[in-house]
């Protein structure tokens, strides 16, 4: 957390005054006030040393001591401008009237992770005479004194963190930065900084790499020309399945609204959409609707469902600019709402940037300044309260945090592994994408992925099918995609924690249904299933409704019955002509008797329901096949080596379907 140095303008202000008066010049050396005047005219490069022959004729002149301290602080060399600032104080300590030269030694110490001393110097400026210290240089210095004595808690309390290298087919000796996956965690797309003959000597494109084994990524290849252009694209966010695809692209240096290639946007940096329709990426656009303007607006990060985008956005220029965090949102044709800022809690008066929103939907980390850390920008995580709200940001603590800056946090859809770039020792050169597992208390809720394939099941032929993944318990909607139009695959993340429907649809087919359970989280490679689509001209096709329940020996349906019973009736209203039988199935534990009797209760409870939303009588039937009709038999179940197994299997032999009768 070190800020500008607002404060310095107030200590060096007597510097400036001092050259329009020579004869007020602490110096009585006429040489060393030469060399001094000398310097202040001097070309940057020659400054330093002009003003060190100063002081060597004069060891207490303050004012070369004033801008030699300035010019070190300029360049980042933090630790030579305190000395010349501690030279301040001993020369003059009256010098000191309004505690400014405390803070800015305190600032720097800070910035150099000299925590202790930044304590010691703040403490001097809280125990100032407080009529000669301003109130703005007393609130930095309880500010500061904050972030100090946190940095020095979270050092001795340092968490068990080992970053381990990405490995050479992702980094290269370029910069590598601002990685984001696939939920399923085996595609990765990043930014390269690679040579170009430019003014600038660099641009930035995406390249991709697959995981062919565990941490072992294949040699990473750059995307194609008509996303890569011959100007800078990055901050790269893909959606769970790796098919949609929101980055951002800055306009040219003629600065004409021109971003490359077929793209045009708004102005400085817009964030840009394409969608991948089987191995094809298709051309970019402007991202649909109001999120960009003519603002910078960048670091992109897609929610597990698409429809909600997380960015950041820069105000105003130079010193004065601030960048925020905003969130727009999807609606149903695909256009961005206006962006809405996020609240005081998470957005400070200083920089937001690099911000994530986990595939949970429920953990946001990005990295800020503004923040209590250790220095720079450290990153933070905020957890979504019940009411919808975001909770108060917690640093995620050292050595994840240091005095430097640090970004571009990824954490995986199951919260145990996080990326990041960095610059330190040993990598393949610039900066490098690293991962380490993420400490417990940092994780986010666990999310797999759901995927699967849908085709026709009699032809096998891929269809791209509409589906919807429903919390059983509340009825929510909490995913709504389609499969790819070419390949029928889908790709999501599901939080853990919950029972889920499925229901897949597609045009002149028998919708699919299934329940699965992941509440217990046990299954850590994620869920994979195989969707058949029956066509509705398929007579006698025999359809599973999964996601119909009932209690215990009872054949009453229960209200999380309802939303697939409401998509039968939709399918029957729809196709006028189609008539189902409704069957109803038990296992062949208890009587033989009371299971038929069961079933066929069960079956009529369905009809009644359909045949009360308004479908006509004749175009349906019920039958209870009681236990005759077993999915799996109980030789086989015998057979199975657990009870939760066997008692699955039960499950199985206890269901309701429908067979197309048409």
């Amino acid at each position: 957390m070190l800020k500008n140095f607002l404060i310095l303008t107030l200590l060096f202000a007597f510097t400036a005054a001092c050259g329009t008066a020579q004869m007020q010049y602490s110096s009585k050396d006429k040489k060393a006030v030469k060399l001094f005047e000398k310097a202040r005219t001097a070309p940057d490069a020659e400054k330093i040393e002009i003003l060190n022959d100063a002081l060597e004729r004069d060891p207490n002149f303050l004012e070369a001591h004033d801008l030699i301290s300035q010019i070190y602080a300029d360049q980042g060399e933090f630790e030579k401008s305190v000395y010349h600032e501690k030279e301040l104080l001993r020369i003059n300590p009256a010098q000191n009237f309004n505690g400014t030269l405390y803070i800015s030694i305190a600032q720097k110490q800070f910035a150099l992770g000299n925590y202790e001393d930044a304590v010691k110097y703040t403490d001097m400026v809280i125990n100032y005479p407080r009529r000669t210290v301003a109130d703005a240089v007393m609130q930095e210095a309880y500010e500061l004194q904050k972030s100090a004595k946190f940095s020095i808690e979270a050092i001795e309390n340092a968490r068990a963190i080992t970053p381990i290298n990405i490995g050479p087919g992702i980094n290269t000796e370029y910069d590598e930065y601002f990685p984001t996956i696939t939920v399923d965690g085996k595609v990765m797309l990043f930014t390269r900084k690679i040579p170009a003959n430019n003014m600038m000597g660099f641009q930035e494109d995406f390249f991709v790499s697959e995981l062919s084994d565990k941490f072992i990524w294949q040699m990473a290849t750059a995307m194609p020309p008509n996303i890569n252009s011959p100007l800078n694209e990055g901050a790269p966010t893909l959606s769970s399945d790796g098919k949609s695809l929101v980055f951002v692209a800055c306009e040219s240096p003629a600065g004409i609204k021109d971003y490359g290639p077929t793209k045009k946007g708004y102005g400085r940096c817009d964030m840009f959409y394409t969608k991948k329709i089987g191995s094809r990426w298709v051309d970019p656009i402007n991202l649909p609707g109001y999120a960009n303007t003519s603002n910078w607006e960048s670091q992109p990060s897609l929610s597990s469902d698409g429809k909600t985008l997380y960015f950041v956005r820069r105000t105003g220029h130079g010193y004065e600019a601030n960048s925020d965090i905003y969130v727009t949102y999807k609606d149903d044709k695909g256009y961005w709402s206006k962006a809405e800022r996020l609240p005081e809690n998470i957005n400070t008066p200083f920089q937001e940037t690099s911000v994530l929103i986990h595939p949970d939907g429920q953990t946001l980390y990005f990295a800020s300044n503004g923040h209590t850390g250790l220095g720079g920008s450290d990153i933070f995580m905020s957890k979504k309260n019940p009411d919808g709200t975001w909770g108060d940001p917690v640093n995620l603590g050292y050595p994840i945090n240091t005095k430097a800056n640090e970004n571009s946090l990824l954490v995986s859809a199951d919260g145990e592994i996080a990326f990041f770039a960095s610059d330190r020792d040993g990598g393949q050169g610039g900066l490098d994408i690293y991962y380490f597992e993420m400490p417990e208390e940092l994780r986010p809720t666990k999310t797999l992925y759901f995927d699967g394939f849908v085709y026709d099941a009699s032809t096998r032929n891929p269809l791209p099918g509409k589906f919807e993944l429903i919390d059983i318990a509340n009825d929510e909607v909490v995913i709504t995609a389609e499969a790819d139009k070419v390949t029928g695959e889908f790709l999501v993340a599901l939080p853990t924690n919950r029972k889920y429907a499925l229901n897949v649809s597609y045009p002149g087919y028998a919708f699919f249904s299934k329940s699965f359970d992941m509440t217990s989280g046990e299954d850590n490679e994620g869920v994979h299933m195989d969707v058949p689509m029956h066509p509705l001209a398929q007579e006698n096709a025999i359809v599973e409704l999964e996601n119909v329940f009932f209690d215990l020996n009872k054949t009453t349906l229960r209200k999380e019955s309802f939303t697939e019973l409401d998509k039968l009736y939709k399918l029957l209203a729809e196709n006028t002509s189609l008539k189902i039988e409704i069957g109803g199935h038990t296992d062949t534990r208890g009587d033989a008797a009371d299971n038929q009797k069961l079933s066929e209760g069960r079956a009529q409870a369905v009809y009644d329901y359909l045949v009360d939303k308004g479908i006509a009588a004749e175009r349906l039937k019920f039958k209870g096949y009681g236990e005759t009709q077993p999915k799996i038999s109980d030789e086989e179940i015998a057979k199975l080596a657990t009870d939760k197994e066997k008692e699955a299997a039960h499950q199985q032999n206890r269901r309701t379907e429908y067979k197309i009768i048409k």
